[in-house]
């Protein structure tokens, strides 16, 4: 194992799981229980479907969401630089003003 990665053992969807990786504990049980309710939402809103169909809805639900996230930092991410050179802008008059 790589320096800085831990072994965090969970159980989802009633089976056991080792996740090794290098966030905190905490992360990863948060990380755990999300994906777990995930599964058991799923499996109640689509009775019979089996755990690998479940896990990939889950996936993709999670791929949907950051891709989602990613849109919108890169939007907020816009808006910064926007607002960064009006500033610089609205410095420059001020300092021409003077």
């Amino acid at each position: 194992m790589s320096k800085g990665k831990i072994r965090y053992k969970t159980t989802i969807a009633g089976r056991p799981y080792t996740i090794i990786g290098a966030r905190p504990e905490e992360h990863m049980r948060s990380v755990s229980k999300m994906v777990n309710e995930q599964m058991q939402q799923i499996e109640s809103l689509s009775k019979g479907l089996d755990p690998e169909r479940r896990a990939v809805l889950v996936a993709v639900n999670a791929v949907s969401d950051q891709i989602e996230m990613q849109i919108k930092l890169e939007d907020m991410q816009k808006r910064v630089e926007e607002l960064e050179k009006k500033l610089e802008k609205d410095q420059e008059m001020k300092t021409s003003d003077n």
